[in-house]
């Protein structure tokens, strides 16, 4: 199956799509979970409530002839979920058990560990550029989020679970997409059935057993449900648009450029929540935008093959036709993930 591209505009619509919406959930999660907001600690258990609503958006999707429904064994659709739910539960006990600085850190490593198991599982290769990019994307972000650094054995145990199975999944998202030729929505609403149900079961115990609370002793008030149903709306165009980028462009490129969203994340807290943004924040958010430029740009450079020059003549261009006849072609894709 081919990318799901189609123009410059809509790239850049699922970009947004992305960024917006994914900032937008954590804003009003932040309100939600809060201690000073409606205190409603329960991660595990609220994105069963998204990957429900997802699902519920997909069944009348289908039901309404707005999507199709392709077929994809059962099989790997219950082996996507374990892995998916395992990438949820491993941060939520990574963030629990280490410090917010090491998370970060976890974070910032499932860069080189989706580079990494790209190039092990569907060898793909990356320019000197766009390694040199991702370099400078992981140091800003780093600059700008990463501040005490303490991990135990357990919650690097955790950690190491979370960015296997994360990046695991992401790039399960595309060999699926290009394996059965289904799109992204198509294959989401046929994952998020599977995630809800598992979640739902299996969330208010791992919530207990990271912060001791019941979900059934929480009272809940008109605003705590509010706040739910605008977390779970927001999270049906959140997981839509994950797929679509990562269908469209790499688990790479979702990765590098997914870091904007720290950024505007950053940039939000400080207008709407009054944190704190000092010049070393504003520096690792400087690299990181720049590091997010020098990528996007290597990345559409090696879209293009070099052409030689015009004024050589039919004479100069024999010896290398002739070269290019005898040996065999390589197809090696650099920068990118063709999915």
């Amino acid at each position: 199956m081919e990318k799901e591209k189609k123009s410059p505009v809509s790239d850049v619509g699922a970009w947004g799509m992305n960024i917006v919406s994914s900032v937008g959930i954590i804003m009003a999660n932040k309100q939600l979970m809060s201690p000073n907001g409606f205190a409603f600690g329960f991660a595990t258990t609220l994105t069963g409530f998204h990957f429900s609503v997802t699902a519920l958006v997909g069944l009348v999707s289908n039901a309404t002839g707005y999507s199709a429904s392709k077929h994809v064994p059962l099989w790997e659709l219950v082996w996507f979920s374990l892995v998916a739910n395992a990438s949820i539960t491993g941060m939520n006990l990574s963030l629990m058990l280490n410090s917010v600085g090491f998370y970060q850190i976890s974070k910032l490593s499932m860069i080189p560990v989706v580079c990494v198991m790209e190039w092990i599982l569907h060898r793909k290769h990356f320019s000197r550029e766009v390694k040199i990019a991702v370099g400078v994307v992981v140091v800003g972000v780093g600059i700008c989020t990463v501040t005490d650094v303490k991990v135990n054995a357990k919650g690097f145990l955790c950690a190491c679970v979370a960015i296997l199975c994360t990046s695991l999944q992401q790039i399960s998202i595309g060999s699926l997409q290009k394996k059965y030729s289904i799109g992204s929505f198509e294959l989401l609403s046929k994952t998020a059935p599977i995630q809800a149900l598992s979640l739902l079961v299996l969330g208010p115990f791992v919530d207990y057993f990271l912060t001791g609370k019941l979900l059934s002793d929480y009272k809940l008030s008109t605003g705590a449900f509010f706040f739910i149903l605008l977390s779970c709306s927001l999270a049906v165009f959140c997981n839509i648009s994950q797929y679509l980028c990562i269908g469209r462009f790499s688990a790479v490129s979702f990765q590098v450029l997914g870091h904007m969203k720290t950024v505007c994340v950053l940039t939000l807290g400080w207008l709407l929540f009054d944190s704190q943004l000092t010049f070393k924040n504003l520096l690792g958010m400087a690299l990181a935008v720049l590091g997010m430029i020098v990528y996007s740009w290597a990345v559409e450079a090696e879209k293009h093959p070099k052409v030689l020059p015009s004024h050589l003549s039919e004479e100069d261009l024999k010896p290398l036709k002739e070269g290019v006849a005898e040996s065999p072609l390589k197809d090696v894709v650099i920068g990118e993930s063709k999915v």
